[in-house]
């Protein structure tokens, strides 16, 4: 969990591989702060909205998922929405802080296949995930994911900062 902050003047074959670095950078950020809070805090909420750090973990996760599989892609899932219960986040007592950072590496290896597989021009197949909308171009789809980490992980640097665990980048 130590990859650099994907710098402008980095060389990259293309875009698509300059949005992934971004995605790669915020997962190794998020997984960082949880994997240093104290224990007791990751199921812990210390704002007012009441989220607790491995609930937003599973839903970053969960968010990938819903964007780039059932949504671009257009694949059947199960259960899309599984990080929300009763309309709030959730995660049940039998995750574990290892298990959702599994799933989060399992999440980016889709996410790595579905960008490698196409073209960021492409658009999302017809599906539920657009309500009724003309389905995004995976650039755009890329781009809405990278707003949803970047405000999450902001979000939680400040959970960080509260809990005593780590800050800075």
């Amino acid at each position: 969990m130590s990859l650099p902050f994907p710098e402008p003047t980095a060389p990259a074959a293309s875009r698509a591989e300059v949005l992934l670095r971004y995605l790669d950078f915020f997962r190794d950020r998020l997984a960082a702060r949880l994997s240093g809070l104290p224990a007791g805090e990751l199921r812990r909420s210390r704002l007012p909205s009441g989220w607790a750090p491995v609930e937003l973990l599973k839903h970053l996760t969960c968010v990938e998922m819903r964007w780039l599989e059932w949504g671009f892609e257009g694949r059947a899932v199960a259960d899309p929405w599984a990080d929300v219960r009763d309309g709030r986040w959730y995660v049940p007592p039998d995750e574990t802080l290892d298990g959702l950072l599994a799933a989060l590496d399992a999440q980016a290896a889709r996410t790595r296949a579905i960008v490698g597989s196409h073209d960021l021009a492409d658009t999302g197949r017809p599906g539920e995930r657009w309500g009724g909308a003309d389905p995004a171009s995976l650039e755009r789809v890329l781009l809405h994911l990278l707003q949803e980490y970047a405000r999450h992980v902001g979000q939680l640097d400040i959970v960080a900062e509260l809990a005593g665990g780590p800050t800075g980048e």
